[in-house]
Formats: structure tokens, sequence, C-alpha cells
């Protein structure tokens, strides 16, 4: 019996870009639609979706299916929160609101097995092939081929970048322009020119040691993210935004019925 390697970090390691979409919606089916579209990974939400761990593991599985990787955003806290995704075999972690160093090697030590971290180990789990597997390669597995992204989103943490992007044992930082842009009171202008300094000082401290840096949203903006700042993992969408796209679309074909709710801009702003 074999492990499953990261599908993302073969591409990287492969010198090729990855393609991420974003779900909200707890349905393993648009997992599937997803990895049907040849998506390198999905991002399932833990922070701000009420999904259930019984339903993340049915997520994950279909994701498998067509070699797609997991990526699961955390909840804000501690053990528990971190290590369970990885136990249903999330391929990776998204922490937010990373704001420090000191947090950053917690984090690396609470999932990385040694010599990278103390993770507490039980292998009884989907991630370890229900004790299928010898520990040793399980543990090696652990820090080879699953992931941690941290997110930097606010300007205190955009101060003490390079003091993150320092931390050993962990692989990617991306830039949460949403959060940011409303930290700084320019809410939803992720092209504004703070937002995009504050976006590239991120890609940069990443690229200077060793990190890969990774966006939520191209915001129109590919050919410089990819080329002049090394953008090499693109979060391409929303589940909620394309089917909100869609369904407007449907209606308006149809004819002169007004949409309700929300503007024009925030559907346009996923295209």
């Amino acid at each position: 019996m074999k492990l499953r390697p990261s599908r993302i970090l073969r591409e990287l390691r492969n010198g090729q870009n990855s393609t991420v979409i974003k779900l909200n919606m707890g349905d393993p089916r648009i997992v599937e639609l997803a990895g049907l579209a040849g998506a390198s990974a999905v991002w399932l939400c833990n922070e701000h979706v009420p999904n259930d761990w019984l339903n993340l593991e049915h997520q994950i599985r279909a994701a498998k299916l067509y070699d797609m990787d997991t990526i699961v955003r955390v909840n804000k806290g501690g053990y528990s929160e971190y290590v369970k995704p990885f136990e249903c075999d999330a391929t990776g972690i998204m922490v937010p609101h990373v704001t420090s160093a000191e947090e950053a090697r917690n984090v690396v030590d609470m999932v990385r097995c040694r010599p990278l971290g103390s993770k507490a180990l039980d292998a009884g789990n989907m991630d370890g092939l229900y004790c299928q597997v010898p520990l040793a390669e399980y543990a090696l597995h652990c820090n080879t081929e699953k992931f941690v992204i941290l997110q930097i989103e606010s300007p205190e943490a955009l101060e003490v970048v390079d003091e993150i992007a320092a931390v050993p044992g962990y692989d990617m930082l991306l830039f949460g322009a949403g959060d940011y842009s409303h930290r700084i009171g320019k809410l939803g202008q992720a092209t504004c020119a703070e937002v995009v300094a504050a976006r590239k000082r991120v890609h940069a401290a990443a690229v200077k040691h060793g990190k890969y840096p990774a966006v939520a949203s191209l915001f129109g903006q590919r050919e410089m993210l990819e080329n002049d700042e090394g953008v090499r993992v693109f979060t391409l969408g929303a589940d909620v935004i394309e089917l909100g796209n869609a369904f407007r679309r449907m209606v308006g074909d149809f004819g002169g019925v007004k949409a309700a709710g929300g503007s024009d801009s925030v559907y346009k702003s996923s295209k």
C-alpha cells in the first residue's frame, strides 16, 4: 500500500503552476466537478463554512478520485483544529491571520513530525491508511507530501512578514487581500496601490526564504503575478460566485426579470 503524494507539490517541484478552486458548498459532487475541470486542488473552508468532519472526509475522498489535492482553511485555534484535517487526509491546511514568527513556529511544531516538529501520531485514520503502512513511512509522508499555508492578512503581520517567512517547516505564504484591504480602510479594493504593495512585499518575503507564494484571486493580474512576483499557486474563483453568475445569466437570458440582491460588481470581480 502506498500513501498518496501531493499533486500541488509535484507540480511545483516540476516547475509548473497549480490551480485551486475555492468551495463554500459542502456537497462532495461539487468537488467532483472541480476534479472533472482539471483543477489541481480544492480549497475547503472550516473557518467560515458550517462543514462537519465526516462530510469533510467525503469531500476529500471525492477529490482523490481525480488525483486532486484538498486544502482546508482551518478554524483559528489550537492543536485539534490543525491536525484533524490532515487525519481526514487533507493534503494541506491553510492557517488564517498569522501575525508572528512565534505563531508560525507553533503551527509547524503541531503538524510536523520529527525533526521538523513534535506532531502527536495517530496513523489509524485515512492519512495513515488505517495503520496499514509502517509508522516511519507515515511520519516521513507527513513531512514531505503534506503542506502548510500561512495567511498574511493584516498590517501588523506585514510588518514582521520577513520573520514569518524565515520560519522553517512550512511551505507557502498566501496574502489575504480581502481582509487586508478591510483593515486599511480600502474594503474590497484588491488592486489599489497600498494592497498591491503589501501583496508584493509578502511574495518577495516568501521567495527570499524559499516559500511558495500563493494568491487568493487573479483580479485580472495574472501576467504580473506570474512573471513579476513569482506566484505559482493560483485560486481561480469560488463555487458560490460562479453559481451566482450562472443563475443571473440564465434568468437574464430568459428576459426582463431583475435579479434580487447584490450588485454587478460583486459578481464581475471573479471574471
